[in-house]
């Protein structure tokens, strides 16, 4: 069977949000931060060789890395589902917001962070590319409803952790980006982004504001 090997208050969320818009039969397991640095456990490290959040287990294959999980859910189980099709108006737009999210904004993000938990400042160009980065995330949501287009897509899946549960490790506020919050209230009306939520983070509200 199909399992989320979730890792409380971590980027494996998406993977749990992304089996429940596809309506998948899985299973989740939840695995607690250890208490004494808030990193994973023995038991979630030995998963898999790079020792992090996500990873998936579906028989006898073990997968990280939340992009080549995504792509292997959809392209094995999606049926054409939450991907825009090569010529379709979207499809451009949605790969490059689906391949933004981690390969810049969320390091970008983390650098800063990084650098702010150890008692530095961040140097300016990572400050520069940050600003940057979330003003072009307000951009693309006052242009279209999702990152992805007009429908929801894996670029949503990518995206959404930077901008909810993510901000958790920051305490970063979102109150000047109206299209960001008018966003995150979209997704939190999502049942499936419920289903995925409770079962992921139970006890814990989501940070949609």
């Amino acid at each position: 069977m199909l399992t989320v090997h979730h890792l409380r208050i971590s980027q494996s969320e998406r993977i749990v949000w992304l089996c429940e818009e596809l309506g998948l039969d899985y299973a989740v397991k939840l695995y607690d931060r250890r208490a004494d640095n808030r990193l994973a456990p023995d038991e979630y490290k030995a998963l898999h060789p790079m020792g992090i959040a996500p990873v998936i287990t579906d028989g006898d294959l073990v997968l990280g890395e939340s992009g080549a999980i995504c792509d292997y859910i959809v392209a094995k189980y999606g049926k054409g589902r939450l991907v825009p099709s090569p010529d379709s108006a979207d499809f451009a737009d949605h790969l490059f917001w689906y391949h933004y999210s981690n390969a810049t904004f969320m390091a970008t993000n983390m650098m800063s962070l990084a650098v702010a938990m150890g008692g530095g400042n961040p140097a300016p160009f990572v400050e520069d590319r940050r600003a940057k980065g979330w003003a072009m995330v307000e951009a693309r949501l006052g242009a279209a409803p999702f990152f992805g287009g007009a429908d929801l897509t894996t670029a949503d899946i990518m995206m959404g952790f930077a901008l909810t549960t993510g901000r958790a490790f920051s305490g970063m506020s979102i109150e000047p980006y109206p299209n960001v919050r008018a966003y995150l209230q979209r997704i939190g009306a999502r049942p499936a982004y419920q289903r995925a939520m409770a079962k992921a983070e139970p006890g814990m509200p989501p940070k949609l504001d």
